[in-house]
């Protein structure tokens, strides 16, 4: 059931309508993203009549999506948890009688999609032939004998930018 009717609602037979389902989002709405597998998600919630022409919604969503390791990348569960509050038109778009309930999780889910995901605790593992991966606090701490070219090469770029700045600036 993809579709929730609220035709019961807005004729006023009914005060609110009660969900506690799981749903199992068709792969169409995540293939084009960072989102690998989706575990059917659970929703809990109410939605309401406000005023004559307002629902108020108010869901909590709970799943796991599977993503890819932004080091490692391999398939990482990665747990979230969300809240779907407010005016239901604000979070739902063409609302007649119906509500097409996947497209609403989605459209909120997506939002939980880390830019860049990781459960690497140890770097020490992801090296090669003269190369390794480090961490941030390695950079900053390391002895790296380019630090101090590449430190005079900043200086030299921001003095740069700084001199086309003015030359732009008194060209009429």
């Amino acid at each position: 059931m993809n579709e929730i009717d609220l035709t019961l609602l807005h004729t006023n037979s009914i005060d609110k309508i009660e969900i506690d389902s799981d749903y199992i989002i068709p792969s169409r709405y995540y293939k084009d993203s960072d989102v690998l597998k989706l575990d059917p998600v659970h929703v809990e919630g109410i939605i309401r009549r406000e005023t004559d022409d307002i629902d108020y919604i108010s869901l909590d969503v709970n799943g796991i999506m599977y993503l890819e390791d932004s080091i490692s990348l391999e398939e990482e569960k990665y747990p979230f948890s969300l809240k779907i509050e407010g005016n239901l038109e604000d979070f739902a778009t063409n609302l007649e009688n119906t509500l097409d309930i996947y497209q609403l999780l989605w459209e909120n889910i997506v939002l939980e999609i880390p830019l860049k995901f990781t459960k690497v605790m140890d770097l020490s593992k992801f090296q090669g032939d003269g190369w390794k991966l480090v961490s941030e606090d390695e950079i900053k701490s390391s002895n790296n004998p380019f630090q101090e070219l590449l430190k005079n090469e900043e200086e030299e770029w921001l003095y740069d930018e700084f001199k086309h700045t003015i030359i732009c600036c008194t060209i009429p």
